[in-house]
């Protein structure tokens, strides 16, 4: 990904680490592809209809994560509340798409790694929480 070298083209002051706020915007990204990847398997799975709940809360992560990748890749104008609310909500869906394919785990090896992928994020998500707090 190019985000280091992006956030590092930026003229003006970034009020944050760029490095940190870089690996959070690429754990974002990464974590949306996992979990667009995980909803498709669980799509192709016979037991698709015990499924329903984990292909909705991955869609619906993948599309907060994107979002929130994109809010952070933005620096004029900053608006520190709505980036903070936005991080809060975006580690709360990391939190609920981890349990929720951390359910499916044992049976789904795709539920696994798209669980594994998510505690990672909300990780990533407090770390930069707690930096611009």
């Amino acid at each position: 990904m190019r985000t280091t070298e992006m956030m590092n083209t930026y003229p003006a002051e970034i009020s944050v680490d760029r490095d940190l706020l870089a690996r959070t915007i690429d754990m974002l990204v990464a974590c949306a592809q996992a979990c667009t990847s995980c909803a498709d398997a669980c799509l192709s799975e016979e037991t698709v209809t015990e499924l329903r709940k984990c292909i909705r809360t991955n869609l619906d992560c993948a599309d907060i994560y994107a979002a929130t990748a994109r809010i952070l890749s933005r620096h004029t104008g900053y608006d520190a509340n709505l980036t903070h609310a936005q991080l809060q909500a975006c580690a709360q869906a990391c939190e609920s798409c981890g349990d929720e394919c951390e359910q499916h785990a044992g049976h789904h090896e795709h539920c696994s790694v798209c669980a594994e992928a998510c505690r990672a994020c909300a990780q990533a998500c407090n770390e930069l929480l707690a930096a611009i707090a």
